[in-house]
């Protein structure tokens, strides 16, 4: 199984054109290198931070509540599937997109959308099942800018960031959606031949409506996620002088750079570079710092740990169905 997405990454890759090695390197290789020269200008600040040990638990809680985002959001990939009129029979969504959500990690930041891709295609076809993969983080960028206003003004930030949302209205959501189908299926095909060479057909979701409720989900999931970075912002003492709505809009801001613009696979260094830039004014660079680092380490444990409870779920018949309940 390694070994197959492994493969397919090289492909990826061999077929890039452009820069040397792709766009997605130099943007994470810019990234990372501002994140290493902050750590490098915060080191002793760094050696100087401790966690108490109500800063654990704080960590512990933040695990949690990682983890609980990443079911929220199989629901809302589930609400958006019903939501497109789709019915993929027995085909267990959250477990899937649970399961799938590790793979982002992998080179080429496309294989959970290839793992979909292919468990969707036999049900519905590879427009719908292409629709129902790629509407899904347009729904969470766009929740996610929603958030921004909630800190405030911001030099006219707070006007700016819920223009995307139109974006979801027919006469503009349909045409971006057949452009995306389009590139997303040309990558997919690289990746993985197998899925066949015909074009995807009538492109676009069909649908005439606002996607309200898929969209409502999305917002509660970034609203969990935030609720794990704030709980590392209370483990490092950080939550004191400035409103909670403050924090939120640096991260839903953050968090949505890292999610759109191509760099490592989870955003890794996108999402904490945007975040010091965003709040390294106003707070303590350092202990900022160890909590980009820190909310990082929990969300990707909370991945791996998603991922590992469906693969013991499958692989025990007994107790089999346990993360299947959200698909009833």
């Amino acid at each position: 199984m390694v070994k197959r997405w492994l493969d397919q990454a090289k492909r990826v890759f061999q077929t890039k054109r452009g820069l040397p090695g792709g766009l997605r390197l130099w943007v994470t290789l810019a990234s990372l290198a501002f994140i290493v020269w902050a750590l490098a200008g915060h080191i002793q600040g760094l050696r100087e931070l401790s966690l108490s040990d109500r800063g654990w638990w704080w960590l512990v809680l933040g695990l949690g509540l990682s983890w609980l985002s990443l079911v929220v959001n199989g629901l809302a990939w589930r609400t958006l599937i019903d939501w497109l009129g789709h019915r993929p029979g027995d085909l267990a969504l959250v477990p899937l997109y649970l399961r799938s959500n590790l793979l982002k990690y992998l080179p080429g930041g496309i294989f959970h959308f290839l793992d979909r891709v292919r468990a969707l295609q036999p049900k519905l076809g590879t427009n719908r099942a292409l629709v129902s993969v790629l509407m899904e983080p347009m729904l969470m960028a766009v929740a996610a800018l929603l958030w921004v206003p909630f800190g405030g003004w911001q030099g006219g930030l707070a006007l700016l960031t819920p223009l995307p949302a139109l974006l979801l209205l027919p006469r503009w959501r349909e045409p971006l959606l057949q452009r995306l189908e389009r590139a997303k299926w040309k990558q997919l095909q690289r990746a993985a031949p197998e899925l066949g060479g015909a074009a995807p057909g009538v492109l676009g979701s069909g649908r005439r409506g606002y996607p309200w409720g898929p969209l409502a989900m999305e917002l509660l999931f970034v609203l969990c996620r935030f609720g794990g970075f704030w709980c590392c912002v209370k483990a490092f003492a950080l939550a004191d002088g400035h409103p909670i709505g403050v924090w939120l809009a640096g991260f839903a801001l953050a968090w949505t750079v890292g999610l759109v613009v191509p760099a490592a696979p989870g955003g890794l260094g996108v999402f904490e570079a945007v975040l010091i830039l965003r709040l390294g004014a106003i707070v303590p660079e350092a202990p900022l710092l160890a909590v980009a680092l820190s909310y990082r380490l929990i969300v990707t444990l909370a991945d791996a740990l998603a991922a590992g409870a469906v693969v013991l779920d499958e692989r025990r018949p007994l107790t089999r169905g346990l993360l299947r309940v959200g698909d009833r």
